[in-house]
């Protein structure tokens, strides 16, 4: 009776998962159970995976079992296969030539049978921790292809795909099946999935899979795997994890924890990352793209077809200012080849939920993913020759786009919704719930195909000038989206405040230089505090850091903003922006981010007046501040924007840091220094570049959003 009772709360959870809010008061759990003692209940059906989980150690340092793991307290999400599935792994392995035949004996030895056991169980485990509940499927993300936020035992993390023909089929890594009854079985520390299949992923890098499509000639991403091949970038594409940090984090050089309210912060404590790993996003136009193109992937002369291809102006592959080879040698950072596909990758593994980050924009709520409110876009740095690639999401926009320049309806009493879009400014649609989307095997890297062909051409670099572009500070470092330290969600502190190591203990991220004195923590709120993407940088103490800034698209003269969240906490720090790591140039007086925007002497709250609310916001910008932008939500408020709060606690602000010439060929680097003899707080949230065309405008001036 009892297992009845849960299938038909299960099915009431499964026809209510995708509304807003979830009913979960009918839902049937074990209070007698533990997850070990309930599939130990139906030992029928789990025998075989119940032996695995009591022979298999939480580590090499500890004699617990998993099993008597899952015996004790905790949050665990447990996707048990049956033992039919445990059955058709090991006849998987037999066809793989792994064993001569599908038994435990036949393991040709000890440590190769206790690998594969391992695989088994570490695969099947997500322990979520004291401060984090498991992961029932209602919890799992909505995108084709998301990532469950924490990862498994094997340190992966599990993707989701929905089958649409099936409205009740879910499976791990678009392999691996969830039984479609025998799931959200909630028990006292848990919840458990029965599965159909092992989840055992091919662990392997870019660089293999792509030399595995070479090998094979197999066709759907060949020509960009070809490509990859002869930019030379194989070694880097083979690289998965930072093996000297792991050595110092283990050996307990990198301190695991740093206290911090000595600091001038009002964060107690700061972890430290438990590993730098390496990671990549491709984004490729696929075989058939280049078929349509008259281009051959298996053709033994393709490079030179494709490098013709490329070079042949009516394609507008490049832009007029390029200076670049066309010959043979394909690994050279000035050859049209290596130029091009570089730009197709970024140094950061994307996952597809995370492409766009919504959270805190206007009109848009984290309990109801699917409704999006205002565009949002991020702009990151590509490999190669550094340039800019701009990732978008709207409502309007039915999906993730590349280089997409909207009409948006962004006067001051406007939406901020697209209007329309013009079909040169279109972009590419990342087709991310496309079947040769790859966002499993690959250990490092996802690979998106595309719809239309991607370019850093003058219209893209025209388009980017032409807009306010601004930068969200973690996705500056693309070692924070790579190890999940950007836009975790969780609620775990050793997730949600993750200090970055002073460069003399380590330098963690490549692009971000400080002192010893200067303590930095990448943080996740989750919402709840006015931060443009619901995540921030946060520095202490006598702090001395510099940045890289991104790379502007075209010569000329550009305006600096960073946002400002002032608060007591904060310091008076010195600005320097320079083009030497070594010789900085001071940008003008300091900054004191204490002070309340009242303080300002001409701040004052919007009206309906809107001539008089742009008459304040020029006042503003004469003593070099703006207000927060209208696009972001507030202290988790989905109808409160950054620009119309001033809370007592928290108050928002653009401050101006300098207009000057800037070149897509120079790099610029960005320093912030406390100036007190105390210990104070420095806070990063988004950053602002911002041509001259679009701040000082006499016939569109610059919107509030």
């Amino acid at each position: 009776m009892k297992k009845l009772t849960f299938f038909l709360s299960v099915t009431l959870l499964t026809l209510t998962a995708c509304h807003e809010q979830v009913d979960t008061s009918a839902r049937y759990v074990f209070t007698e159970h533990t997850i070990m003692s309930y599939l130990e209940k139906y030992s029928e059906t789990y025998s075989s995976y119940i032996d695995i989980l009591y022979r298999v150690n939480v580590s090499e340092l500890s004699e617990t079992t998993l099993g008597q793991l899952l015996s004790a307290r905790g949050h665990y999400t447990v996707f048990a296969p049956t033992n039919q599935a445990i059955e058709q792994y090991l006849d998987t392995l037999v066809a793989q030539g792994t064993l001569p035949e599908p038994s435990w004996d036949a393991f040709p030895n000890e440590h190769k049978r206790d690998s594969i056991l391992k695989v088994i169980a570490f695969n099947s485990i997500i322990d979520s921790g004291d401060s984090d509940e498991p992961f029932e499927t209602y919890a799992f993300p909505t995108t084709q292809g998301g990532e469950i936020r924490i990862p498994n035992m094997n340190d992966r993390k599990l993707t989701v795909y929905r089958d649409n023909s099936q409205m009740d089929a879910l499976r791990i890594f678009n392999k691996y099946n969830i039984n479609e009854r025998n799931r959200d079985i909630l028990v006292l520390n848990g919840v458990i999935h029965q599965m159909e299949d092992v989840i055992a992923p091919r662990n392997i890098t870019a660089a293999i899979y792509l030399q595995d499509i070479i090998d094979q000639q197999k066709e759907g991403y060949l020509v960009i795997a070809r490509a990859i091949q002869a930019a030379g970038l194989r070694d880097t594409l083979d690289a998965i994890r930072d093996e000297v940090y792991e050595l110092k984090y283990k050996k307990g050089d990198i301190p695991d924890k740093h206290g911090m309210t000595d600091m001038g912060t009002d964060v107690s404590d700061y972890y430290a990352p438990q590993h730098r790993n390496y990671g990549f996003t491709i984004f490729a136009e696929t075989d058939d793209y280049w078929k349509s193109q008259g281009l051959e992937p298996t053709d033994p002369d393709l490079l030179q077809k494709l490098t013709q291809w490329l070079a042949n102006p009516e394609n507008h592959m490049y832009a007029v200012e390029d200076v670049f080879t066309t010959d043979e040698n394909y690994n050279d950072p000035n050859n049209l080849l290596y130029q091009w596909v570089t730009y197709h990758i970024l140094p950061q593994r994307m996952p597809s939920n995370k492409l766009v980050a919504h959270f805190n924009e206007i009109g848009y709520s984290p309990s109801n993913p699917g409704q999006l409110g205002v565009a949002t876009y991020d702009i990151f740095t590509t490999m190669g020759k550094r340039r800019l690639l701009k990732i978008y999401e709207s409502k309007e926009s039915d999906g993730v786009y590349l280089n997409r320049f909207p009409n948006l309806d962004n006067k001051r009493t406007g939406t901020y919704h697209e209007l329309s879009c013009d079909p040169d400014k279109v972009g590419c649609k990342v087709l991310r719930d496309d079947e040769r989307a790859v966002l499993s095997d690959i250990i490092n890297c996802n690979i998106y195909p595309l719809d239309a062909p991607l370019a850093y051409n003058d219209n893209v670099r025209t388009n980017l000038m032409r807009q306010r572009m601004r930068f969200e500070g973690q996705s500056l470092f693309p070692e924070a989206t790579t190890n999940d330290i950007r836009l975790n969600g969780s609620g775990d502190s050793r997730r949600k405040y993750v200090y970055a190591p002073s460069d003399n203990v380590y330098r963690y991220y490549n692009d971000l230089w400080q002192t010893e004195d200067t303590y930095t923590c990448f943080i996740d709120y989750g919402g709840g505090n006015p931060s443009n993407m619901a995540d921030e940088i946060k520095s202490a103490g006598r702090f001395d850091l510099t940045l890289k800034l991104p790379p502007v698209p075209k010569a000329g003269t550009y305006e600096l903003r960073y946002a400002i969240v002032t608060t007591s906490y904060r310091g008076v720090c010195q600005i320097y922006l320079s083009t030497d790591l070594d010789r900085r140039t001071i940008t003008g007086i300091p900054t004191d981010m204490r002070l309340s925007v009242k303080s300002l002497g001409v701040w004052e709250p919007d009206t309906e007046d809107q001539d008089y609310n742009a008459e304040v916001d020029k006042r503003l910008r004469s003593i070099g501040y703006m207000k927060g932008c209208q696009h972001t939500g507030c202290n988790g408020n989905i109808g409160l924007s950054m620009r119309v709060n001033n809370d007592s606690y928290y108050t928002c602000l653009r401050q101006i840091i300098s207009r000057k010439f800037m070149s897509p060929d120079e790099t610029y680097y960005l320093t912030f220094k406390n100036v007190l003899d105390a210990p104070k707080e420095l806070y990063l949230d988004y950053f602002e570049i911002v041509a001259k065309e679009v701040y000082d405008n006499p016939e569109t001036p610059e919107d509030i959003w």
